[in-house]
């Protein structure tokens, strides 16, 4: 629906250019007349329509020129509107997610340990995320003690993941803590340079 609305304000900022143009062009067609402008006076001291100019151009030009910038004054209206209409989108979206973040962040207070850490080797993915020996881990990207089923759980998850962070929450003595585990290739074996275990 936001993607829409955008659209929708991108479609009306197409036209207002477009009106803009046309005011130019008209605009144009004056300064080719001696430069008059839309107040000048178009007739002579004797009353006469003035002969340096093509007074009838310069009469159609300044009538474009006002129904355009009518034009304008409206299409700016909307563009404002649509506008507000994206922006409170947006504000309700967040206000919908934000629920959803709080509902995930009480889902996650019920997290229980599944996987510990047993060695870390030095500048691995791991050791640069901040994972340490003794570590248990509370979630692994979308992995939790709920749908954990086995290790090949984890190999899937960090080969679909490579490059990609992943949200690992850890918990150390008695305090969690959310880390970002991005797999990837490196000096050496493996995409994380740790070993973890199931927790029995």
């Amino acid at each position: 629906m936001a993607d829409e609305e955008i659209k929708t304000v991108k479609q009306l900022i197409a036209e207002k250019d477009a009106i803009e143009q046309e005011i130019k062009e008209f605009q144009d067609v004056l300064a080719s007349q001696k430069n008059v402008g839309m107040e000048e006076n178009l007739i002579d001291a004797e009353g006469y329509p003035r002969d340096d100019i093509d007074v009838y151009t310069v009469r159609i030009a300044r009538n474009r020129i006002i129904c355009l910038q009518n034009d304008h004054k409206a299409k700016m209206k909307e563009i404002e509107e649509g506008l507000h209409k994206v922006h409170a989108k947006a504000k309700e979206n967040k206000r919908e997610n934000g629920t959803e973040q709080a509902s995930t962040e009480s889902r996650d207070v019920n997290l229980t340990p599944f996987l510990r850490v047993e060695s870390v080797t030095p500048h691995s993915p791991a050791a640069k995320a901040g994972l340490e020996v003794g570590d248990n881990i509370l979630k692994f990207g979308s992995l939790s003690a709920q749908n954990f089923q086995g290790l090949q759980n984890i190999a899937s998850v960090v080969q679909h993941s490579k490059g990609i962070p992943l949200h690992v929450t850890i918990q150390r003595e008695d305090k969690r803590k959310n880390i970002s585990l991005t797999p990837n290739t490196w000096p050496g074996k493996g995409l994380l340079g740790c070993h973890i275990v199931p927790i029995k």
